[in-house]
């Protein structure tokens, strides 16, 4: 089968065109610019098409090798070029959850979903990352990079599937997982699910669907990573693996989760005291600033100093109120402006100024923006023993990395 993945080249499709790949498919793709996966796929000779998606590519593989799907990322809207060229060929085309649920039907495996509105794309990581260290063959896709492998694979030897399930768009309502994972529940993805009742139910509706279920388990105290909420994640996994493999031994599976390297954008470490974080909801940001204070402490950095990049504007008015102790232990914070998506024409765009107001930590906000000014001020911290850290899911990490490249 020839699959045509449309916005290639993104953690959310990338990924899984690499896992089709390896499950024997022949594919292919567009993507406006190249992107977090774009070296993973020049490495497995996956054609690509740079540039504006206007349907000359598709229609260029349709005519010579011919195109039996067209995979879409929930980014696109319905009048997009190659959609409608898809549907004038006609072509199938489905976004990813269709796709992934029919791979998995005929390979015959058995899913573990990771799902959660924080926490799922470590807890996917630290499940694949012992499987492969206690040897157990496993499939898996990831809505990252990770440094020691790709984001996508799959192994013909696998019995199990590890997936993260994104609830965004409602897409994991497309599975029936084997085994659910749950890390936690806090309103996400307002412009999905109007209300708190709408989200959660979404939730509900997923674990009915699963033969079983694992919910936010105590954390193990045997585990020793930096940070409650990473020990949180480790001990879901844990239990995850301790279910699906019950004879392993405990103390090997412990030791595997404790070497857990990370993965990309989850407290990554990019040089020496400075780490990129996708958080941006007010939990997930107080749980990384919690993890950053227990890392400042444990090697004797002279401060803390936070960049924030909000994500999108429509969320932002939902979650206004939460700021208020999420950067409590942060001894400096520069407030970037919303990184604008999918948004809502009809809300005001709330500046920094209005989202710090009433926080505890207004004192020690800086409103700033991503320049040569901010990566002035962030370097000379750096220099002074200051562990950095940026929290945000838009384009605020290529930036950083660009200023501590080697």
């Amino acid at each position: 089968m020839n699959v045509y993945f449309s916005g290639i080249s993104g953690t959310g499709i990338g990924p899984l065109a690499e896992l089709a790949q390896d499950a024997g498919f022949t594919v292919f793709g567009s993507d406006l610019k190249r992107g977090a996966i774009s070296e993973e796929l020049d490495a497995r000779g996956i054609e690509v098409s740079y540039g504006e998606q206007d349907g000359i590519f598709l229609r260029k593989k349709f005519s010579e090798s011919g195109v039996d799907w067209l995979v879409y990322t929930s980014a696109l809207p319905q009048d997009h070029a190659e959609l409608l060229a898809a549907k004038e060929l006609g072509i199938r085309y489905t976004k990813r959850d269709e796709f992934l649920a029919e791979l998995i039907q005929q390979k015959n495996l058995k899913m573990i979903a990771v799902a959660g509105t924080h926490g799922k794309t470590t807890t996917t990581a630290m499940i694949v990352w012992a499987m492969i260290k206690l040897d157990i063959p496993v499939s898996y896709l990831i809505g990252t990079t990770i440094s020691w492998g790709n984001g996508g694979q799959y192994n013909p030897q696998s019995q199990f599937f590890v997936y993260e399930a994104d609830e965004y768009d409602r897409n994991f309502l497309a599975y029936h997982p084997y085994l659910t994972a749950i890390t936690c529940i806090d309103y996400d993805h307002p412009d999905v699910y109007p209300t708190v009742e709408e989200y959660r139910a979404a939730f509900d509706q997923f674990m009915s669907q699963s033969e079983n279920v694992v919910i936010n388990t105590t954390i193990n105290s045997n585990i020793t990573l930096v940070g409650g909420l990473r020990r949180q994640d480790a001990s879901i996994a844990l239990e995850v693996i301790q279910r699906i493999a019950p004879d392993i031994n405990y103390q090997k599976v412990i030791d595997a989760l404790n070497s857990f390297p990370g993965a990309g954008r989850r407290f990554e470490e990019i040089t020496p005291g400075v780490y990129t974080d996708y958080a941006h909801h007010p939990n997930e940001i107080a749980s990384t600033v919690k993890m950053a204070v227990e890392l400042k402490e444990r090697n004797q950095y002279a401060g803390l100093a936070v960049i924030y990049q909000p994500h999108q504007n429509t969320r932002q008015h939902e979650v206004k109120d939460g700021y208020k102790h999420a950067f409590v232990g942060a001894d400096k914070i520069f407030w970037l402006p919303t990184y604008l998506t999918r948004e809502n024409p009809n809300l005001t765009i709330l500046t920094p100024e209005e989202l710090s107001e009433k926080t505890e930590t207004k004192a020690q906000t800086e409103i700033a923006e991503l320049n040569d000014d901010l990566a002035a001020k962030i370097q000379q911290l750096h220099k002074d023993n200051w562990l950095v850290v940026l929290m945000a899911a838009g384009p605020a990490d290529n930036w950083l990395r660009e200023q501590f490249k080697d």
